[in-house]
């Protein structure tokens, strides 16, 4: 489903800023999208609103007929409770006590900014509520991990040890990866790994982090409409990402 360009980009100073405006322009889109969620409203409303921000920067989206099993047909994924991610905008209808993952991506001048979120519809129960806290958390925590001279099994691990001490569980069919003038660039970063393992980080290299969380197994399926990823048992998920560059000052979000 997804197609990698193995090589790994180092961004220079200018290409870095193009990134920080691709990710802030991203962000923004996203935010809109999120103000809408609640009971009532359709997933095909937010690809909606997302798709008129990027309209008003004159900018598109990276997901929008990427290769498949037959072209991706939104800007946005939407992936409602169990599903994980590549959820399709649609009829569905948001319901109290739902959550969704919304993960969006803009390119701007050529570069691409790449985030998500998963935000609660209305009250959700509180084991729901830990799900998404801890998720948010292990964001932050391999954001941490992005510093010069640190690994890509660095990131993974300390992922990977937090949600599992928490209780819940890292898919280990699906990972983050770099991120620039392609949406998939070298490396991929899974949520998992050895301390010291893999690829060194670099100064200019920039990856999107992206812990997916599930509640009730790691194990996953892919549902009929051949993109929708799911959990096996019907447990919960979320997903939290940033696009995130490693600099000589420590890590930046550029998704903001």
């Amino acid at each position: 489903m997804v197609s990698w360009e193995k090589s790994i980009n180092i961004k220079s100073p200018f290409e870095l800023d193009i990134m920080r405006e691709a990710g802030r322009i991203n962000a923004e889109a996203l935010y809109a999208a999120v103000d809408l969620v609640k009971p009532g409203v359709t997933t095909a409303e937010l690809n909606e609103i997302f798709e008129s921000v990027q309209k008003k920067y004159d900018v598109y989206s990276p997901f929008k007929n990427y290769p498949g099993p037959y072209p991706y047909p939104a800007s946005i994924c939407t992936s409602v409770n169990e599903e994980l991610v590549h959820g399709i905008p649609g009829k569905r209808v948001l319901k109290e006590g739902d959550i969704i993952s919304m993960d969006a991506g803009t390119v701007y001048q050529g570069f691409v900014g790449d985030m998500a979120v998963t935000v609660a519809v209305g009250e959700i129960d509180p084991q729901t509520k830990r799900l998404l806290e801890v998720t948010k958390q292990a964001l932050d925590i391999a954001v941490s991990k992005m510093v010069p001279g640190n690994t890509v099994g660095d990131i993974g691990y300390a992922v990977e040890t937090f949600v599992e001490s928490q209780g819940f569980y890292i898919t280990r069919t699906y990972t983050g990866h770099g991120v620039g003038r392609k949406m998939h660039e070298g490396p991929q970063v899974p949520n998992y790994g050895r301390p010291g393992k893999g690829m060194r980080l670099r100064e200019g290299m920039t990856i999107a982090l992206e812990p997916m969380v599930l509640g009730g197994t790691s194990r996953t399926m892919v549902m009929d409409d051949e993109w929708t990823v799911a959990s096996a048992d019907g447990s919960m998920t979320a997903h939290f990402e940033h696009t995130v560059a490693v600099t000589a000052n420590g890590p930046e979000i550029l998704t903001f």
